[in-house]
């Protein structure tokens, strides 16, 4: 086990578990519904003649949205890595750096695979 298992106790370890699935299970469903919904678009436009405007309005809304399912798949991508982590008995232990990740932050943000500082440090240079 690793140094940092003991700090967490394993009923804290099984609510984290439990929020990670419920997460997981959230973002793959917003991910179908988007994809669904862009689908129904693009068959709406196959057939009959229709206004444009509205299923231009429609994909650009659905354009927007894109940035979110960028972030969302981003987040799912943590989330399957921190269910990994679980089996692999070093959750709560940074990706990057094999530090503790702070309990306050787990319970904050279950995904995450690094420390507060190591993410912003990533986001800065583009990671």
């Amino acid at each position: 086990m690793s140094q940092n298992s003991s700090a967490l106790d394993p009923a804290f370890i099984e609510r984290q578990r439990a929020s990670l699935i419920q997460l997981r299970n959230a973002l793959r469903a917003a991910a179908q519904s988007d994809e669904d919904e862009e689908a129904g678009i693009q068959q709406e436009s196959a057939g009959d003649p229709r206004e444009y405007e509205d299923d231009a309005q429609k994909l650009a809304n659905l354009e927007l949205a894109g940035n979110r399912v960028v972030r969302d798949a981003r987040r799912l991508s943590q989330v399957e890595r921190s269910l990994e982590k679980l089996k692999e008995g070093s959750y709560g232990l940074s990706d990057l750096s094999g530090k503790p990740i702070p309990r306050e932050r787990l319970e904050a943000v279950p995904e995450a695979i690094c420390t507060f500082e190591e993410q912003e440090q990533a986001e800065r240079s583009g990671r």
